[in-house]
């Protein structure tokens, strides 16, 4: 193990700067994440980790059976590196999963985020679309990095199980017409189908932001639009929480 105690240490600028950049991840093929329970994670889905950081007081997190270079830094030092107000003692950076695309897709259910920007939301909804055994989940331009931090942090682990793809709307509508695959919105409009009375069996529903809800380039494009029934005078429904609904039932269904 090595021990390293300056901040101009190059392999703690390099995770820095892989925390704080889109831009750095994509060129270098990395991602960070924190805490004991993010990195076991990590080590059963085989994740390919590079580096291990820990403080003297979370040594025994490192695993004998992990090739990776493993630091040990003060308790000062963490702090500076981490992204949260409590660190949790442990960080390391791993190789971004590559994507693997089927061409037609497999049938199963996706869900498809457009405009979701919060990495909070969008790590939650890849978490519970994990849960819900859906095929993948899918981000159109937009929405929050989904190897920031927080977005990884966020999905509980579900980033190193359930692989998550980033198209253009183009693109998207292709790969969904070739595989014979629906795509649905929710949306607020007058023709809009129950969540609870719509077939949602190998289909892809789109959900949008809080704020603007789906553009209209994307709901134009789908085929169907869904509604989840609520009180009247409610507007909307967090983007995460409408996520759940419509992964819930798509479960329920296809359980039957």
């Amino acid at each position: 193990m090595e021990y390293i105690t300056s901040r101009t240490n190059a392999t703690l600028t390099h995770v820095r700067k892989l925390m704080s950049s889109k831009k750095y991840r994509r060129e270098q093929g990395q991602m960070v994440s924190e805490g004991p329970k993010m990195l076991k994670e990590a080590m059963i889905s085989s994740m390919d980790i590079h580096t291990i950081i820990v403080t003297k007081t979370h040594k025994q997190y490192i695993d004998d059976m992990c090739d990776a270079r493993s630091i040990c830094v003060p308790d000062d030092l963490m702090s500076w590196l981490s992204d949260t107000k409590t660190p949790q003692g442990v960080i390391f950076c791993c190789s971004i999963p590559e994507l693997k695309i089927e061409r037609p897709l497999s049938k199963g259910n996706y869900i498809v985020l457009d405009g979701v920007q919060d990495p909070g939301n969008v790590g939650t909804i890849w978490r519970t679309a994990d849960a819900f055994s859906a095929e993948a989940m899918i981000c159109l331009e937009q929405c929050a990095d989904l190897w920031s931090p927080k977005t990884v942090r966020s999905s509980m682990g579900a980033c190193f199980r359930l692989q998550a793809m980033e198209f253009t709307l183009d693109d998207l509508y292709t790969l969904f017409s070739e595989s014979e695959i629906p795509l649905y919105a929710t949306a607020l409009r007058n023709d809009a189908l129950n969540v609870g009375s719509a077939l949602l069996q190998n289909v892809a529903v789109v959900i949008g932001s809080e704020g603007k809800g789906i553009s209209e380039n994307v709901l134009s494009r789908c085929d169907k639009a869904l509604k989840i029934p609520m009180n009247s005078r409610c507007e909307s429904l967090n983007a995460s929480v409408a996520a759940s609904v419509i992964l819930w039932e798509m479960q329920k269904q296809q359980d039957k």
